[in-house]
């Protein structure tokens, strides 16, 4: 087992791990650039060290990480998700130092994160993908030709895209002739390289996405799906586990593409494949190589600790659990509450944190890295927390959501979760039938008021009161 690992990340997932660590007796190093010298996983990590001034640079460098976990007697490196996570130099690198990095292969990350090899190794496997060109487009020309061929509209993607970026639905050659060479410099820009690719619009599909889990030894299991069809500009709002809108023989479809495409790529630790789903159609969208912002669902649905699985992964030993150990009981909704205002087209909202209260209470769970008086830095990702609640019926799930979103309490920045709130009523959405073109088709629920009610001011008076007293 490990002994002593190193956390090259930040925020709420980085407190994730630090925990998972304390239960499995092994020692966590955080590290932290000079806008997280205060921030939680500083606190609570065994060992921290800075990485330097800069907000982003030393979450970044590979070297200066893995040469800090040699330094600090560390075996192991989590990345998290995001930064280095998906980053195959960086597992390389760990690889020749003697760390292990916990996730997939380095071979893996590269050929994943390589959307148009993805693509060739589903077709291989016999995991079906969207129409589209065989492999990167050499121009303009041959982008129009494969357009032309599978019809309109098509999607512009950057081959080493991510995170929403580098994207951009086309309807009509036009179209396509304005927004490629926008693709060709937003995929410079983000990702240093011009490389893109083309592929059929699924139009208002469901975003449904399936966690698994893999060993050394070849055990490949699936923990069910995540439907995350919620969402606005490729960014997801509220995730759900299981899809409420999959049937059992879908949902065992589903589960069986994703344990075959992880085999067909010698898949190794945590990893979620995605895909795109419209009437009986499913299609492979992509395959992240790294723990998800929401794996929270998918435990608490299961019962499985992804995370202690993973160190237990790259500790060499094997999974846990078969695949006929997996059930699924109940439903599990994650919410990001993110610094932004909704009403102002998502603007981000940074600054001090007056006042934060978890909610609590049965089937409630919060993961985040803000406390009363932290100041969320305007570096980084805008969430702020991750609100997960789990029931055993749909609609107990959705009224334990609205509870616990009304619970809670984050003042002195806008969130996201009064629009939850509004999206939780909604009749559309409590029926269980709902694609990505959800938030753009339901303008209407961002006209909530913002005025408080008489409770949560009466909340408000009686804090600053106690604050003025020192109680």
């Amino acid at each position: 087992m490990l002994k002593k690992i190193l956390i090259a990340n930040r925020g709420e997932i980085a407190v994730r791990i630090v925990r998972a660590c304390a239960e499995m007796n092994i020692r966590s190093v955080a590290v932290y650039t000079e806008p997280d010298r205060h921030a939680l996983h500083v606190k609570r990590a065994d060992e921290a060290y800075s990485v330097g001034s800069d907000p982003l640079a030393g979450y970044l460098d590979a070297r200066r990480l893995v040469n800090l976990a040699v330094q600090t007697g560390c075996d192991a490196i989590h990345p998290g998700y995001g930064f280095l996570s998906e980053n195959a130099d960086f597992a390389r690198i760990c690889a020749e130092r003697g760390i292990r990095f916990i996730g997939p292969d380095a071979d893996v990350i590269a050929r994943m994160g390589d959307k148009t090899a993805a693509r060739a190794s589903m077709i291989a496997a016999g995991v079906p993908v969207t129409p589209g060109s065989e492999g990167n487009l050499a121009d303009l020309d041959e982008a129009l030709e494969v357009a032309g061929r599978i019809g309109y509209p098509v999607m512009l993607k950057a081959t080493s895209g991510g995170g929403g970026r580098g994207i951009r639905r086309c309807d009509s050659p036009d179209d396509l002739r304005a927004q490629y060479p926008r693709v060709i410099s937003e995929a410079t820009k983000a990702f240093g390289s011009a490389e893109v690719f083309l592929e059929k619009c699924i139009v208002d599909p469901k975003h449904i996405e399936v966690q698994i889990l893999a060993d050394s030894q070849g055990n490949v299991i699936h923990l069910y799906e995540r439907d995350c069809s919620i969402q606005r500009r490729n960014q997801k709002l509220i995730e759900i586990a299981p899809s409420p809108q999959l049937t059992p023989e879908q949902r065992q479809y589903v589960g069986e593409l994703a344990v075959r495409a992880a085999k067909a790529v010698n898949y190794e630790n945590a990893g979620t494949v995605e895909f795109l789903v419209t009437g009986n159609e499913i299609y492979f969208m992509e395959m992240n190589t790294r723990v998800q912002v929401e794996h929270t669902i998918s435990e608490q649905i299961t019962g499985v600790d992804i995370v202690r699985e993973q160190i237990r992964v790259a500790s060499g030993l094997p999974l846990t659990y078969r695949q006929e150990d997996i059930h699924y009981r109940g439903f599990a909704l994650q919410f990001r509450i993110n610094a932004e205002d909704p009403k102002n087209n998502f603007l981000p909202s940074f600054g001090r944190i007056t006042r934060y209260y978890a909610p609590g209470g049965p089937g409630v769970r919060t993961d985040t890295a803000i406390y009363t008086g932290y100041t969320i830095p305007p570096y980084y990702d805008s969430m702020c927390l991750k609100l997960v609640v789990w029931a055993l019926t749909w609609e107990e799930a959705l009224n334990r959501g609205a509870r616990a979103l009304s619970d809670m309490r984050v003042q002195g920045v806008k969130t996201t979760a009064r629009y939850y709130q509004e999206i939780l009523q909604d009749p559309d959405f409590r029926s269980g039938e709902f694609n990505t073109s959800f938030v753009p088709t339901h303008p209407h629920l961002l006209n909530y008021s913002e005025k408080r009610n008489p409770a949560e001011l009466a909340l408000v008076i009686a804090a600053a009161l106690a604050a003025h007293a020192g109680v």
